[in-house]
């Protein structure tokens, strides 16, 4: 009998990636490949690579130098780098990592199995292109395996924004919509193997232009799959946050009252020159009109530090705005320039200033997240329950409000979806009893 070929995939970066590799490791599968979780072992070795972070190029050729011994060892280990480093360094990786065999851009790994057999051939494959077809209908259905309570499914890729700062639109291209029917029949697929939560994502997924009346629209059919229990979407950009969406987020009880909304900076200087097209006011008037339809919203952001220019002024303006909006969490960055993008051109903020002012917003933040977390002392709220906890009869899973909470008791089970009343905050976690 043949043995299986086995397949490590590293995931870095985004949801988005997540559900990548998933879909590459499904398309691998009608290949004859099983996943493992060590590179020890693998006949491939696959980097789902992200280009967001700082360095985030360098990281990868540090990985894939850790990688030689195992090639020198095993010639016929094939190893191959996606995602968005391949995209915007595919020739590149090649030419610095002349042991990679494969490279495939984020918009490609359709094509995977067709470049893993040209590399079993001998030959370097290499496919960066933004092709016309839809890699998702080109893909292999989705094998029908029992699948945990949550799920990522994306429904719109690229970008039009051109943010300053941001490689997006040169590494995933334009905005893309997937057709609400395909979007409609894989989340029902999802539902029969187990999965009670599904996570619209998108690099700027309230964009989405699949169905008719957007991604409302999308999220109510969505919302009438029986067995679905909840809907979470992200990542959002302020201005396509539509009427529509506003009103879902008020009357669609299936949508978790939890909004990612990056804002980015609170300065209107710093605002203009990353492109970004609103201004700090409209953003805050934007944050009252959702709350004014769901007024339990929990908001998340992004913020970056030390964009070029930026004052102290400008600083304190996004501290003013962080006061404002008052979030349950946030991801604050330094910035770091990204090579081929307008802000990496400009005068920088000395690392130092960064370094002060990062620490600063992400104290607020730790702050207001605290608070929050203590505010939910007292209240009940749903729970769907994904593993067991650390210690014998303990349960973990995930509140509306996304917070990890954590259970004692021996009759629940991976999938269940209780009411639980919280007992107890602690700095990344809440503790409860089932009410």
């Amino acid at each position: 009998m043949t043995q299986p070929k086995k397949l490590f995939i590293k995931t870095y970066g985004c949801q988005m990636n997540v559900y990548d590799s998933e879909r590459m490791a499904e398309a691998m599968g009608g290949q004859g490949y099983v996943q493992t979780d060590s590179p020890d072992d693998a006949d491939m070795i696959l980097l789902n690579t992200c280009h967001i972070r700082e360095k985030a190029a360098e990281k990868v050729y540090s990985e894939l130098g850790r990688y030689k011994v195992l090639k020198a060892e095993r010639p016929d280990l094939k190893i191959g780098v996606a995602g968005c480093v391949a995209q915007a360094e595919g020739e590149e990786i090649m030419r610095r990592q002349p042991m990679v065999d494969l490279v495939v851009g984020p918009q490609s790994y359709h094509r995977l199995p067709e470049l893993e057999a040209k590399a079993r051939s001998g030959e370097k494959a290499l496919d960066t292109d933004f092709p016309e077809e839809d890699k998702f209908e080109r893909l292999q259905a989705r094998p029908k395996a029992k699948r945990g309570p949550t799920a990522f499914l994306t429904v719109q890729e690229g970008c039009d924004k051109f943010c300053a700062f941001c490689v997006v639109p040169y590494t995933r291209g334009a905005e893309v919509s997937r057709p609400a029917d395909r979007v409609l029949t894989e989340a029902r697929d999802l539902v029969e193997r187990g999965v009670r939560e599904i996570t619209l994502l998108g690099q700027n997924v309230n964009a989405y232009h699949g169905h008719d009346r957007g991604l409302a629209g999308l999220i109510r059919e969505l919302a009438a799959i029986d067995g679905l229990e909840r809907i979470r979407f992200t990542t959002s950009h302020p201005n396509d946050m539509d009427d529509a969406l506003i009103a879902a987020h008020g009357d669609c009880e299936k949508l978790m009252p939890y909004l990612h909304l990056p804002v980015q900076a609170g300065s209107d200087r710093i605002l203009k020159r990353m492109n970004r097209h609103h201004t700090a006011e409209a953003y805050l008037k934007l944050v009252e009109r959702l709350r004014a339809a769901r007024p339990d919203l929990h908001l998340s952001g992004d913020f970056i530090v030390g964009f070029p220019e930026e004052t102290e002024a400008d600083f304190q303006a996004t501290l003013d705005l962080v006061e404002a909006v008052q979030y349950g969490s946030a991801f604050s960055f330094k910035y770091s320039e990204r090579p081929g993008t307008p802000a990496a051109e400009r005068p920088q903020v000395p690392e130092a200033e960064k370094d002060d002012r990062l620490q600063r917003l992400q104290a607020l933040l730790v702050r207001q997240q605290r608070a929050l977390q203590d505010a939910m002392i007292g209240r009940e709220v749903g729970v769907l329950f994904e593993k067991a906890g650390r210690r014998p009869g303990q349960m973990v899973g995930k509140s509306d409000y996304l917070h990890a909470v954590y259970v004692e008791s021996d009759g629940l089970a991976r999938g269940d979806l209780r009411r639980v009343r919280i007992v107890e905050s602690s700095p990344n976690s809440l503790r409860g009893v089932l009410a």
